[in-house]
């Protein structure tokens, strides 16, 4: 599923030509992309994709913008005598004060947008993990980031839509041990082995990050890659302690998890409203006492205790397998959500209060508007439309069947009284 910048960038390269005779280049708002060549608007959509990108990166991992090396994003038209040229690639080299980031970008009218997404993340993962290594030798051996990782935070990302991948799981045949997926690579793989690649990535990141301080230990795995060692599974033990017991059990309970809550399923508005508050209502259970509720905004006016804190570590898990299944209009919502359950847990309760009451008065601004375009659309069928859809046969039907004559009585009076009207009737 494109996002809104991948779609402007999509339209811009259909209808503009590149014939400028020296290089332009632009700045991204954040001032990590430089981007040269082709227009102002198509740099300026390539400037939205990768800002949006890295944006959804950092809203995994629970971090701030905080890069050091620049990214060079060089746009080229596509040239008929050079067929065999890639349409995204990164180039990344050391310069004896860090490394040199650049993604070569082929702009033409059947751009793949997703490549070009999936190469822009893979840069941001390159700087975060050089970032706090200035000095490398020459000769050494540059590390880049996990397959697995790049395409389970693509596939994170609010706006996806993973129906299709965790359907992909659900009709897997037997899926492979922990230790042989971390070092498959997708480019080995054809088309229906990268589906179902892309699907493990998905249950592999949301497994790490559904542990405790999940998205920070997954920030401090990325942090430490320039070093890792051949032995991916070790790496990962180092950081998740959960993977040092019993890895593969765990991994194969994250796949059943998800083949059997159907999630592939998307909620409508109305449903997904349904539940995100039946998991807002935050139960609270401790020793020798009754279970009660607690609403989310209650924990920002103390501190909760190690109970509450339990249960809101919970209710975090919960709203990262939610996020999934939700409609695509409550995901960034219900992902705020889960960043305030994480910070309350943690005891990081602060200024969460007014991000709260913000967000529960955006959550209503967009029901009141989700419930006008429900009456609009029902008034449409009800008016304009030529023909029936058929979605309120039921209840039509329920309708005239509720419609009835009241029963006769059958005492003498009543019997001679309705003769009588039969009579007069004919």
């Amino acid at each position: 599923m494109m996002k809104c910048g991948a779609v402007l960038l999509f339209v811009v390269v259909s209808s503009q030509g590149f014939s400028s005779p020296r290089p332009e280049r632009s700045t991204s708002p954040s001032r990590q992309f430089v981007i040269y060549g082709a227009d102002a608007k198509v740099r300026g959509a390539v400037s939205n994709l990768a800002e949006h990108t890295k944006a959804n990166l950092l809203a995994l991992l629970r971090k701030r913008d905080d890069w050091k090396t620049p990214v060079v994003v060089n746009l080229q038209s596509q040239q008929a005598n050079l067929p065999e040229v890639p349409a995204a690639v990164v180039r990344f080299s050391q310069t004896g004060f860090g490394i040199k980031l650049q993604v070569d970008l082929t702009i033409s009218k059947d751009l793949d947008v997703p490549l070009a997404e999936r190469e822009l993340l893979r840069s941001v993962l390159l700087e975060m993990m050089y970032r706090r290594r200035a000095n490398i030798s020459a000769g050494t051996v540059l590390v880049e980031p996990p397959d697995w990782l790049i395409d389970g935070v693509l596939a994170l990302a609010p706006e996806r839509d993973c129906g299709l991948l965790i359907e992909a799981l659900v009709n897997s045949e037997t899926p492979p041990a922990l230790q042989k997926f971390l070092v498959q690579r997708l480019a080995n793989l054809d088309s229906t082995g990268r589906t179902l690649y892309r699907a493990y990535s998905f249950a592999f990141v949301q497994m790490l990050l559904g542990e405790k301080d999940g998205a920070a230990r997954l920030a401090q795995y990325i942090d430490r890659l320039s070093a890792s060692s051949t032995d991916p599974l070790a790496d990962l033990k180092g950081q998740f302690a959960f993977l040092a017991n019993d890895a593969e059990r765990s991994w194969q309970l994250a796949l059943k998890r998800l083949q059997t809550a159907q999630t592939f399923r998307l909620l409508t508005f109305a449903q997904s409203e349904r539940r995100l508050d039946e998991l807002l209502r935050v139960k609270i259970s401790e020793p020798n006492k009754p279970i009660r509720t607690v609403s989310l905004d209650e924990f920002t006016r103390h501190k909760p205790s190690a109970s509450e804190k339990l249960a809101l570590d919970q209710l975090r898990r919960d709203l990262l397998f939610f996020v999934p299944q939700t409609n695509p209009v409550l995901r960034p919502i219900a992902r705020d959500y889960q960043a305030i359950a994480a910070l309350l847990a943690r005891g990081k309760g602060r200024n969460t209060a007014k991000r709260l009451t913000r967000l529960e008065a955006t959550r209503q601004r967009l029901t009141v508007r989700m419930t006008e375009i429900d009456d609009y659309m029902n008034w449409f069928e009800a008016t304009q439309m030529k023909s029936a859809s058929g979605n309120f046969t039921g209840y039509l039907k329920a309708l005239d069947q509720s419609s009835f004559q009241p029963a006769r009585r059958h005492d003498p009076l009543s019997v001679y009284v309705d003769a009588l009207e039969d009579q007069f009737d004919n």
